[in-house]
């Protein structure tokens, strides 16, 4: 009973944490939403009895991206960019779409080899076996290690391109068309 109650209330932070991260204005505190959102998911992850995953997500998600994060708006000024001022746009319209789309899809391949179907090679009875760091290394260096290895490709083109952003940044331009408004 305090599992399903405590389950409840971190859902409904994980929710609202994601709509701030959505919603806000200011990416500052667009930032720190998406920080709260991980560490419940951190939460999720040790009360599913998975703590590796949970001390990974904090690690890795919570510090490094959303710190990545935060030096890239920092770095580019983005206090000074264009102000929102609706969200119902044809292109939102066009990604929330788009993005129900990819869900469907990701949930399909997640019941199929997880849950539902017999390829489904993470169970409860493995992890205990293995352990489950090896379990996940194992995995992930044998039957995903071409995705392992385009998601360090992938944001080792995200670094590149923040250097080369910061390289051609322009804050006069900037602060010239501010001053001008």
């Amino acid at each position: 009973m305090f599992e399903q109650i405590l389950f409840l209330i971190l859902a409904i932070v994980a929710v609202g944490a994601a709509l701030g991260v959505i919603f806000n204005k200011n990416l500052v505190h667009s930032a720190l939403s998406l920080l709260l959102n991980f560490c419940t998911l951190a939460v999720f992850y040790v009360m599913l009895n998975a703590q590796f995953l949970g001390v990974v997500q904090v690690l890795v998600y919570a510090g490094a991206i959303v710190v990545l994060f935060l030096f890239v708006v920092m770095l580019l000024g983005a206090e000074l960019g264009e102000k929102v001022t609706t969200w119902l746009t044809l292109r939102n319209i066009i990604f929330v779409g788009l993005s129900l789309v990819l869900l469907t899809f990701v949930g399909t391949a997640v019941f199929e080899n997880f849950i539902g179907g017999e390829k489904g090679n993470f169970t409860p009875e493995a992890a205990q076996q293995f352990g489950q760091v090896q379990l996940v290394g194992s995995v992930l260096f044998t039957d995903y290690v071409l995705s392992f290895q385009l998601v360090g490709v992938l944001l080792s083109v995200g670094v590149l391109g923040v250097i080369w952003l910061a390289q051609h940044f322009e804050p006069s331009k900037i602060m010239r068309r501010n001053l001008n408004d």
